[in-house]
């Protein structure tokens, strides 16, 4: 590992650590700023310590300063090169920016619930890119107790936001109306709605203003918050092997902008150079893995490598419709070949008859 990735990575782990240890303390002064601070440093430090490990670079030629947090975010996304985050795994780290944006430079009120989801859902991350790019367990460089903990269980997100909603129709109440403190609540609801909609933008005060009012006024928790209803939490395990990730329902909106567009979101952006990545037709393939196409495509099938977009995407440009796979499916049929009964695997894709996407 190159000097430079590895001081990074170090200093990943130490933001990392000390944000647990902050959501960890006993008492609440400073407690939700110091965690969004500190986990946020964290990201952005391992994932300049992944671009630099997979062969990217961090610095704009002749630039005195390294690149910010949205194009690390870009980097890993949409680079050929160094590619190593997902559309959602990306949704993770910029909900995590922007709170800390919002908590660094104004005021954000963020339930014990919403903190320990972010939190939660970081760590699970972090452990991701860890274990992918570097090959690393997260678990053996931790003690086994370093862990977020929390006097309330987690519970899916619609319903966290509708116990938001509660919260902040209770401070606009008649005879109360806490106008700020409002604001400040719905604040990090408006904030993980924009950014899972594209916006890179705080949410102005006229904005959070007009959605008290319309709480008020007693509109939906799906009319309000359409984006955040289209997500789920997907958990699993548990103790200190316990994941959670953000993950998408169908149809949840992506918005495709020109790179540069002011205040866009990074995933939002349209990966410029897919036919980059996803550089090879069936034909391509079966070369490569030495097997006939249609055996190719029967290995494929068998291995799932359709469902994931490490491996392959339907790639349309006008009316046309472009199916390609990665050089990562290549890696993963020659991996998986010296296990697998060809013969027993192209019996089934035969029997099956399953719908052939070449």
């Amino acid at each position: 590992m190159r000097r430079e990735a590895r001081t990074l990575l170090n200093k990943a782990m130490d933001s990392l650590l000390l944000a647990v240890e902050m959501f960890n303390r006993p008492h609440d002064i400073g407690r939700a700023t110091s965690v969004l601070i500190l986990l946020d440093h964290g990201f952005e430090m391992l994932l300049k310590a992944s671009i630099l490990h997979k062969g990217g670079k961090v610095r704009e030629p002749r630039a005195k300063q390294t690149i910010g947090f949205d194009a690390c975010v870009r980097r890993a996304v949409t680079d050929a090169r160094v590619k190593f985050l997902s559309d959602e795994q990306a949704l993770t780290v910029q909900a995590i920016n922007g709170l800390r944006d919002a908590a660094q430079h104004h005021i954000v009120e963020i339930s014990e619930a919403q903190l320990y989801v972010h939190c939660m859902a970081g760590l699970t991350l972090f452990r991701d890119i860890l274990k992918s790019v570097f090959g690393q367990d997260l678990a053996v460089l931790i003690p086994a107790r370093v862990l977020p903990l929390s006097t309330q269980p987690a519970v899916d997100l619609v319903t966290i936001f509708e116990n938001e909603v509660e919260a902040i129709k209770n401070l606009l109440a008649p005879g109360k109306r806490r106008l700020s403190q409002a604001t400040a609540r719905l604040r990090p609801l408006e904030i993980l709605e924009s950014t899972i909609q594209g916006q890179r933008t705080q949410p102005g005060e006229g904005e959070l203003e007009k959605k008290c009012r319309d709480l008020i006024a007693g509109k939906a928790l799906e009319t309000l918050f359409p984006n955040v209803t289209s997500l789920r939490l997907s958990s699993s395990g548990e103790g200190s092997s316990l994941q959670l990730r953000f993950t998408k329902k169908e149809g949840i909106p992506i918005h495709v902008v020109p790179e540069g567009t002011d205040g866009a979101f990074p995933v939002a952006i349209k990966r410029v150079n897919e036919l980059d990545f996803y550089n090879l037709g069936l034909a391509e393939v079966s070369a490569k893995v030495e097997l006939t196409e249609p055996k190719t495509l029967a290995v494929i099938l068998h291995l799932g490598l359709q469902a994931s977009g490490d491996y392959f995407k339907l790639i349309r440009i006008g009316k046309a419709k472009y199916k390609r796979y990665s050089q990562k499916a290549v890696t993963k049929i020659q991996e998986a070949l010296p296990g697998l009964d060809i013969g027993r695997v192209w019996k089934d894709y035969r029997s099956k008859k399953q719908q052939r996407i070449v």
